[in-house]
């Protein structure tokens, strides 16, 4: 999968842009904002129909429009697919192939990225909300399923801490419309944790043999799935959906009390462990590091793998935050294999002579000019 061209119209602070781009390394040069980053963001939020920067759509839009518009050009494996995505008052609209879509679940997927920032280094150590979310992003853009479970788990659960909120101010009474939501939820909730644990096996897999490459065989890297769920009812949708239901069944008051949900994919963490050692607690920073890394590289494989077309990788700055060994690694791993985008605002910190023919956009004042 290739992003051969994109179009912004009101996008942040580009109020008309035209650039066509590399199949291989796509450079965006600059300094600090200028807008390098609202590119980048750009083809994030035409993939994912989100910003990576923002919960605040209005500020995806140009200050001076109501509404803004990305398009792009995608080379599939079977031919030249336009996509497009409107954002405006009344919300957003996406297209492919010039045909609107129904539903953004439908369009998600069109256009497959991975994004690596400086953030993502706290992929290990930060909370586990970082986690869980790193989670759902990656695995909504492979599977259509699970993208659904997880739009309709997101309903459920807001309702049910909603109703949890009024038995504990006594404005309702009814406990059988709570046991109703909970098996909703256990029955979504099951579907997710399984779909992650399954997704998980295999990205493990793929990131043991890239971290065991960069420590030069020393280290071991395995992932450790936290849950409320016991080990051994895992093994199915439904061994986990009666587990769930009988967890909410114990907590029930405790829930009420607290007026929200306790238990559930929302709640569950991913740890990385190093030959048996929790990276996160004992960790050294470059084997933190490496571990993020890892995990970022086989990611590449694994959307690969699950939609039959490799990703586009989206790297915002992040080059300055690997050392040199790192840094050669992963300009190694993509190297003739991904198309890729990156931001930075000098190319004396990168290791120049494995950037093969990049494409170099000059950004100033959100003026793109294109080297020749």
């Amino acid at each position: 999968m290739k992003l051969t061209e994109i179009e912004l119209h009101n996008f942040r602070n580009y109020v008309d842009q035209t650039l066509k781009f590399s199949d291989g390394i796509n450079v965006f040069l600059g300094e600090n904002a200028q807008g390098k980053t609202n590119l980048l963001e750009a083809i994030y939020v035409l993939a994912l129909t989100r910003s990576h920067r923002t919960n605040n759509e209005k500020e995806l839009i140009n200050w001076q429009s109501q509404t803004a518009q990305i398009k792009g050009r995608l080379q599939k494996r079977l031919g030249t697919v336009p996509i497009e995505l409107d954002l405006g008052p009344k919300g957003k609209r996406a297209k492919v192939n010039h045909l609107e879509q129904a539903k953004l679940s439908t369009y998600i997927g069109q256009l497959n990225v991975i994004l690596f920032a400086p953030e993502d280094l706290s992929i290990v150590k930060g909370a586990p909300q970082v986690r869980r979310r790193f989670m759902d992003m990656e695995f909504a853009q492979m599977s259509n399923r699970y993208l659904y479970n997880s739009t309709q788990y997101k309903k459920i659960l807001k309702q049910r801490n909603r109703y949890l909120k009024d038995l504990h101010y006594k404005r309702q009474k009814d406990r059988v419309y709570l046991d109703v939501l909970s098996d909703q939820l256990s029955a979504y909730g099951a579907e997710i944790i399984y779909q992650r644990l399954q997704l998980l096996k295999k990205l493990e897999k793929f990131a043991q043999n890239v971290h065991s490459e960069i420590s030069q065989g020393k280290e071991k890297l395995a992932f450790d799935y936290r849950t409320t769920v016991e080990a051994d009812q895992l093994g199915s949708v439904e061994l986990i959906y009666q587990s769930l239901l009988k967890h909410f069944a114990k907590i029930k008051d405790k829930e009420i009390l607290r007026s929200t949900t306790l238990i559930g994919p929302q709640r569950d963490d991913l740890h990385f462990v190093i030959n048996g050692k929790e990276v996160q607690s004992f960790g050294s920073q470059g084997q933190q590091r490496t571990t993020a890394l890892s995990v970022k590289l086989a990611e590449i494989d694994l959307m690969k793998e699950q939609t039959d077309e490799y990703p586009i990788l989206l790297l915002d700055d992040v080059l300055s935050e690997l050392d040199d060994f790192r840094q050669t690694h992963l300009l190694t791993a993509i190297q003739d294999k991904v198309q890729t985008f990156l931001t930075t605002t000098s190319l004396s910190g990168v290791q120049q002579e494995l950037l093969t023919n990049p494409r170099i956009f000059r950004i100033s004042e959100g003026n793109v000019t294109m080297e020749k």
